[in-house]
């Protein structure tokens, strides 16, 4: 098994420790299951994106 490092501001590790907490499960292991549950969806995930890209499309041209 291969490592991968990220960093996350501290709020957003807060909640993901609280959420995981709640779920009986360490920050880790729920990040694994997301992104195996990522994985296992590719189709969802990029139709997802596309549509988040286009409702945005304006707002993204006028911020470059």
């Amino acid at each position: 098994m291969s490592n991968i490092t990220i960093s996350l501001p501290e709020d957003s590790l807060l909640k993901l420790k609280e959420m995981a907490a709640g779920l009986g499960t360490t920050p880790e292991e729920l990040l694994r299951a997301s992104i195996e549950d990522i994985l296992g969806r590719p189709e969802e995930f990029q139709e997802t994106l596309d549509y988040v890209l286009r409702k945005n499309e304006e707002l993204y041209r006028r911020l470059a």
